[in-house]
C-alpha cells in the first residue's frame, strides 16, 4: 500500500537566501525527530545539496536524483517506497520548469532575508505559488540577532501570507556545519541554531496538517 508522502518545495527567486541550507536542515531534522524517512531532491543546476550530500557520512536522509520530466513519477515511486516527507531544493529563478516544480508541492517554503531588496524580490514566489494554487509560507534567514529590521519584515511578509515564528539567525555554525556534510542538529544539537530548525520544522509541520484537516472538512 503506497505510503502517504509529503512535498515541501523550496523556492525563492533571490539567490543567497539559504534555500540549499534550510532545505538540508529541515530533512536531517525530521530524520531526528522521527518524521521520516525523508528524501532530499536537488533541482539547483548548481547542485550544492547534492554535493553536501555526498560529502556526508551518514545515509540518511537519502537523496534521489530526477530530471525535472521526470520528477512526477520519481515522487509516486518514492512514496510507494515508503518515504514520507520530500524536500526539493529549487534553482534561484523563477521559470516554467520551477513552476512544474512547485505544483508538484504540498507546500512551499520560501525563504527570505530581512532586507528592503530580498523583501521585494519574494513577489514572484508568491505569484507562483497562487498561480499554482500551492499553500506557502515564509521563513525569514540570515537575521542579524538584535535587528530592529528582523521585525519590520516579518510585519511586511505576514501581509502576504503565514510567517514562520522560528526565525533562521546568521550565525556562523550554519555555514561551518554544512562544509563537511553535516547540520547544526548534528554538530551541536543543544545550540541556538539548531533549536530554531526544530522549531522551523514543527512550524511547517502543522502547516501541512492544518492543510489536511482543512480538505477534510470541505469533503464532509
Amino acid at each position: 500500500m503506497q505510503s502517504i508522502m509529503k512535498v515541501i518545495v523550496v523556492a525563492s527567486q533571490k539567490g543567497g537566501v539559504g534555500k540549499t541550507t534550510v532545505a538540508a536542515h529541515l530533512a536531517v531534522t525530521a530524520e531526528q525527530e522521527c518524521v521520516g524517512p525523508t528524501v532530499l531532491i536537488d533541482t539547483d543546476p548548481q547542485g550544492s545539496l547534492s554535493a553536501w550530500w555526498n560529502s556526508r557520512e551518514s545515509d540518511v536522509p537519502a537523496l534521489a536524483s530526477t530530471s525535472l520530466a521526470e520528477l512526477p513519477a520519481k515522487l509516486e515511486a518514492l512514496a510507494a517506497a515508503g518515504f514520507r516527507l520530500a524536500v526539493i531544493d529549487t534553482p534561484p529563478a523563477i521559470t516554467a520548469a520551477i513552476r512544474d516544480v512547485v505544483k508538484l508541492a504540498d507546500l512551499v517554503l520560501i525563504p527570505t532575508r530581512p532586507s528592503p531588496h530580498d523583501l521585494r524580490a519574494v513577489g514572484s514566489t508568491v505569484d507562483l505559488a497562487h498561480e499554482t494554487g500551492r499553500q506557502f509560507v515564509f521563513a525569514v534567514t540570515q537575521a542579524k540577532p538584535t535587528a530592529r529590521l528582523t521585525v519590520q519584515a516579518v510585519a511586511a511578509l505576514s501581509a502576504h501570507g503565514a510567517v514562520a515564528p522560528a526565525i533562521v539567525h546568521d550565525r556562523v555554525d550554519y555555514a561551518a556545519s554544512m562544509v563537511d556534510g553535516r547540520t547544526v542538529g548534528e554538530t551541536n544539537p543543544k545550540s541556538h541554531s539548531a533549536e530554531e530548525m526544530r522549531r522551523l520544522l514543527s512550524f511547517v509541520l502543522e502547516r501541512l496538517h492544518e492543510k489536511k484537516k482543512g480538505k477534510k472538512k470541505e469533503t464532509l
